[in-house]
């Protein structure tokens, strides 16, 4: 998705839409890449939840109106809470002058949509299916034949080679490496990166509850976060982060068991509900008049019941990885390529975008002056942009997955102490909720270097 967004971005704007653009993907061009799933059905299992900023760069791209007429769930609000029962919060849109935190849409549709837009556009060439075999400076060899029209065939000084796995060459200015977490381009450019394992599995499907809702629902279990996201109307989709072994389970066991487990993780087990008490003075007028936001004078709410599991249960591990460099000459990476995250606040997806939305105004910085779009010291700078806005993140995602990962007395009662100060402290939760939405709030010093 984000490698289509970078070829999408470039082609949109006045600046760079007369580059050459190729996408290369290993996945098979099919005609459904340009068909719109239908509205009606069972939503896929694989979704993404969109920050506005994340659904702006879509707008600017005239992308999300594809998705705005398909099938895409706005939340409004969100709750937390401790298997402890000792601490809970909430966060409403209403608290930062929002309709919406985010949208869940199914990942099929955000790809579809892109690539609806790039047909419209009739900018690039898309060379599916095909593997990269290398990328490296450009060296002819007796091995593999060239494209017709490439570079290539004249002049190749100053450009990157790829080589695809049937011997074809292709010859660019700048390769972007878009290609996940076990990228082959990293790899083969030589662009090291730092990797921890979970040692934990995200679980995820489609289930059906009681009743409809708009809000994200998020509790903290010992062994990993289990979350439930609408996908509207009954529809939800579930992500569970887990140990490998009960991943396995969960699984393998039957629908009705499954579901069973799922209304257990929610509302049983450890401990109880978080208390609803609510201190006199937020409750007050007075606090309404202080500035105290919606969600610190309401209390806490169960979760929807789970009545039925929709859909097939797939599995993928969890790890924390980031890449020493973003850029090297003519090479860049962007999304898993560069940085993976744990999915317990769905920023995945979202830094991936915000990569492939500076990359994009870089690039077009540098076609105005006339630059050389792979020149190093142009990468740079959207790898330092980026780098200060991905590590951060990074780095709040994993010490929220270490502190919840923990089941002892002096740390459960720290965790409640954090949860009270941020559902009662206004302020505190304002700036939270526009740093997770991605609207310019920042936690960063402003003096802070890498």
């Amino acid at each position: 998705m984000v490698g289509a967004a970078v070829g999408c971005g470039l082609a949109t704007n006045k600046l760079t839409k007369s580059l050459r653009v190729a996408i290369i993907d290993g996945k098979p061009l099919t005609e459904g890449l340009y068909n719109l799933p239908k509205i009606d059905g069972v939503p896929d299992p694989r979704v993404s939840a969109l920050t506005p900023s994340t659904v702006k760069f879509l707008e600017e791209m005239d992308a999300w109106r594809y998705i705005s007429n398909c099938r895409h769930a706005p939340f409004d609000s969100m709750q937390v809470w401790d298997y402890t029962g000792l601490g809970y919060t909430r966060y409403n849109a209403t608290d930062v002058g929002k309709h919406e935190l985010g949208y869940v849409v199914e990942n099929k549709v955000i790809l579809s949509a892109l690539y609806h837009r790039i047909q419209d556009l009739g900018f690039t060439s898309l060379i599916f299916p095909a593997n990269v075999k290398a990328v490296k400076g450009c060296e002819k060899s007796s091995s593999a034949r060239v494209k017709e029209g490439t570079d290539c065939e004249t002049n190749n000084k100053g450009l990157a080679q790829v080589e695809l796995d049937d011997g074809q060459l292709l010859h660019a200015r700048l390769v972007v490496g878009a290609d996940g977490g076990s990228s082959k381009v990293r790899t083969m450019v030589g662009l090291q990166s730092f990797k921890k394992s979970y040692e934990q599995e995200a679980l995820v499907c489609t289930l059906e509850t009681s009743s409809t809702h708009s809000r994200a629902w998020q509790r903290f279990l010992p062994t990993g976060p289990v979350a439930i996201l609408p996908m509207g109307g009954t529809f939800s989709n579930i992500v569970w982060s887990t140990t490998p072994s009960q991943a396995h389970d969960l699984k393998n066991m039957s629908d009705e068991d499954f579901v069973a487990k799922v209304n257990e993780a929610l509302v049983g087990s450890f401990g109880p509900f978080p208390s609803s008490h609510i201190p006199h003075l937020l409750a007050s007028p007075l606090g309404s008049f202080l500035g105290v936001t919606s969600s610190s004078r309401e209390p806490f709410e169960p979760p929807p019941h789970i009545t039925k599991c929709l859909s097939k249960r797939a599995s993928f591990p969890l790890s924390l990885a980031h890449a020493y460099k973003y850029a090297t000459d003519h090479v860049v990476l962007v999304g898993d390529a560069a940085h993976t995250v744990h999915p317990l606040a769905g920023q995945g997806v979202n830094l991936g975008f915000g990569d492939a939305a500076t990359l994009v105004n870089i690039l077009c910085e540098g076609v105005e002056v006339g630059a050389d779009i792979g020149e190093v010291s142009l990468l740079e700078r959207y790898e330092k942009k980026q780098r200060l806005t991905n590590l951060p993140m990074m780095a709040i995602m994993d010490g929220f997955q270490r502190a919840f990962s923990v089941d002892l007395g002096p740390i459960n009662f720290a965790r409640a102490a954090a949860f009270r100060a941020v559902q009662f402290f206004s302020p505190l939760k304002r700036q939270v909720i526009s740093y997770a939405m991605g609207e310019g709030a920042t936690l960063i010093p402003k003096n802070f270097q890498l």
